[in-house]
């Protein structure tokens, strides 16, 4: 990377976080994940319990609100910069199209990890101080309840993250206007969501894919990688049979195909705005 990219990468990663800094709503979005993490914990008794069954506690809600958190976050970014011209602006600089699009993505992405990271680990370090004295072991099973297991959930959730803001700047890139970047999120959620899950069961379901191949063919759904990741790396000792829930190197593969994808759409995006 030349001198003049890392200086525009730098300058733009600085300004994306100087205006999510200055935005109320994201004090709002932290608030929030925070309140849906601690209501869940609550309600589903991981306090009491360990760091495993907190994790599956946390699993399915945090599968939804990832990529909504990323789509909130995301979503009008490059878009805005178009209706304001800074993109025509920096037409007149030296900046190619990936250094702006790195930029914007290390900015949020920086962001993303503070809304979803900062509400886990207080919900990790409350987990520390509530537990019982000798947690060492799942009544469900002779596996051990370490913490270790739940820096992995947290770990494996922002990497779910990542992927789902990569895409998100995608649509805010391909979207020619405020309106459609909005309909074309909406549309992204569902399909990271669910929607890719479905087309992939349905595919099982119809006999196009293999009994034996349904755990690799998973892996091309983001919100199956991760589901899969969680299950093999984290709640694996809460359960009689140590894995089989998922097929890891495809798993990891597919998060970073999809997050590759979604950055390499970024700049394709940005490139024809130019």
């Amino acid at each position: 990377m030349s001198g003049e990219a890392r200086q525009a990468v730098q300058a733009v990663l600085v300004r994306e976080l100087l205006t999510v800094a200055r935005s109320r709503a994201y004090l709002g979005l932290v608030a929030g994940v925070s309140l849906v993490a601690a209501g869940v914990l609550a309600a589903g008794g991981g306090v009491e319990v360990g760091y495993v069954p907190a994790a599956i506690d946390l699993l399915l809600p945090f599968e939804l609100l990832v990529p909504a958190v990323a789509v909130a976050l995301g979503y009008r970014t490059i878009t805005d910069d178009v209706d304001r011209g800074e993109l025509d602006v920096l037409e007149t600089y030296p900046v190619p199209p990936w250094a702006y699009v790195l930029g914007v993505y290390a900015g949020r992405a920086i962001a993303l990890v503070g809304a979803l990271g900062v509400p886990l680990a207080l919900a990790g370090l409350y987990l520390s101080t509530q537990s019982p004295p000798d947690p060492t072991t799942l009544a469900t099973h002779s596996g051990v309840d370490s913490p270790v297991l739940f820096v992995r959930f947290v770990g494996l959730t922002l990497l779910y993250g990542l992927v789902a803001l990569a895409l998100t700047l995608a649509v805010s890139a391909l979207a020619w206007s405020r309106r459609t970047a909005i309909v074309l999120a909406i549309l992204l959620l569902g399909s990271v969501a669910v929607g890719i899950d479905l087309l992939l069961l349905r595919g099982f379901g119809a006999g196009w894919i293999a009994d034996q191949q349904l755990t690799t063919a998973l892996a091309a759904s983001p919100a199956s990688a991760y589901r899969g990741l969680v299950f093999e790396t984290v709640l694996y000792v809460a359960f009689d049979s140590e894995s089989g829930y998922a097929a890891p190197a495809a798993s990891v593969a597919g998060l970073l195909a999809w997050l590759v994808a979604g950055l390499g759409l970024t700049v394709v995006g940005v490139t024809r705005r130019n």
